[in-house]
């Protein structure tokens, strides 16, 4: 045998496999930050869905599925008191603002930390979604009166200050661990 077969038989016979092993370029999944959730309700207190939270290193990712909702477009923010009250959830408060900045996506002086993207609703009423909230930690959504979710009867139009003109409020939901 030639002194390569027997340094690759003894390497072999004495390591495991390097394409088994997590070194070898296939890494564990990174730990699950911290997370919370908003199960939704409609006016009627009918259940519409449910909103969750993870804290990344960079963010906070946003995933929600609803259901039984308005088929369009309509906003989706996160508001800054942990209180729905039915019919109109304007215990809610204003939006989650703490660094107290103007509304919108588009305005350059904003954008408040609870504003989202729109939700488009299909013709079922039903929606699933992913965002990201790069402005968000999910530690600073439980102050001292906690925070809500808030689907709009219309869409939000990025700009006008302080709710970008979207309307009543059709369904809510208080985040929770």
């Amino acid at each position: 045998m030639t002194i390569r077969a027997l340094l690759i038989a003894a390497t072999l016979t004495t390591t495991p496999a390097l394409a088994q092993t997590p070194e070898a370029g296939t890494k564990a999944p990174p730990p699950k930050g911290e997370t919370a959730k908003a199960p939704l309700k409609d006016a009627q207190g009918k259940d519409v869905g449910e909103v969750t939270f993870e804290q990344t290193p960079t963010g906070v990712l946003v995933k929600g599925t609803l259901t039984n909702l308005p088929p369009g477009e309509h906003a989706i923010h996160i508001h800054e008191a942990g209180k729905c009250e039915a019919p109109a959830f304007t215990t809610a408060g204003g939006h989650f603002n703490p660094k107290k900045k103007a509304h919108g996506i588009l305005s350059p002086k904003g954008k408040h930390e609870g504003d989202l993207p729109n939700l488009y609703v299909d013709k079922e009423g039903r929606v699933q979604f992913d965002f990201f909230a790069p402005d968000l930690k999910v530690k600073g959504l439980f102050d001292k009166d906690g925070s809500a979710v808030v689907v709009h009867a219309k869409l939000d139009d990025y700009h006008s200050d302080p709710a970008g003109d979207a309307g009543g409020r059709i369904a809510c939901g208080v985040v929770e661990k």
